[in-house]
């Protein structure tokens, strides 16, 4: 499961800010942030102006649907990725929309994936990371059936693909043989997909240009899917 661990918030620890408020809970326990939301309520008066859902896990990377080596195998994986990355969402997105109906800009991220795209899938050929591919599609429509519903209340709902981002730096040690087979098979997706593809951005880059697209994203274009380019290159 998703967790975000207090003891593991070393650099925003190291920042020492008066409004940097740590918290911890896990995304697919919706009693817990339940109580992080309360926490938060505490903190800002009881209102948020923005939310952003960046938890997310994958699993198995490497395997098709078919190469998994039973149908639990198979069902387990499917169920892990989508309470994590789509329920999670819903949950983290129930807790905290009391306090955003009383914030001001009501804005709320999702950080989605290229890989949730119907057209980039079949463009790149790939079978690979389906578990996660189909929860993050899914989570698409989360988005979708948030902002329809909450569109008339000046609300904004995004899902954004961050890019393909090299975090290298930012996680200090090496990565895992999961990742390191994610890696291969992203590379082989994209040198489908998209041929002209010159190389990973960096953190600060991605982010900034999400932050971007979700200050000037307006109520009346709530509920889209796109890149961090705000279009639907995914590279």
């Amino acid at each position: 499961m998703m967790k975000t661990f207090k003891a593991t918030a070393t650099r925003l620890e190291a920042l020492s800010r008066n409004n940097v408020k740590i918290l911890e809970a896990d995304v697919t326990d919706a009693k817990a942030l339940s109580l992080a939301a309360v926490e938060v309520a505490k903190a800002t008066n009881n209102k948020l102006d923005y939310l952003i859902n960046n938890a997310g896990s994958s699993t198995n990377p490497g395997l098709t649907l078919d190469q998994f080596p039973s149908p639990m195998a198979v069902e387990k994986d499917l169920i892990d990725n989508f309470k994590i990355n789509t329920i999670g969402v819903v949950h983290s997105t129930n807790a905290f929309l009391p306090l955003l109906k009383n914030g001001s800009d009501k804005r709320v991220l999702i950080l989605s994936s290229g890989l949730g795209d119907l057209d980039f899938t079949l463009a790149a050929e790939t079978g690979a990371q389906a578990s996660y591919s189909i929860a993050k599609a899914a989570v698409n429509m989360v988005v979708a059936k948030y902002a329809a519903q909450f569109k008339a209340d000046g609300f904004v709902f995004l899902a954004i693909s961050p890019g393909i981002v090299d975090v290298a730096a930012t996680r200090g040690s090496e990565p895992t043989a999961g990742e390191l087979e994610e890696f291969k098979m992203l590379s082989k997706a994209v040198g489908k997909a998209a041929p002209d593809f010159k190389g990973p951005i960096t953190p600060e880059e991605s982010v900034k240009m999400q932050l971007e697209l979700l200050n000037r994203w307006t109520v009346e274009e709530t509920g889209a899917f796109v890149s961090h380019l705000g279009n639907k290159q995914w590279m």
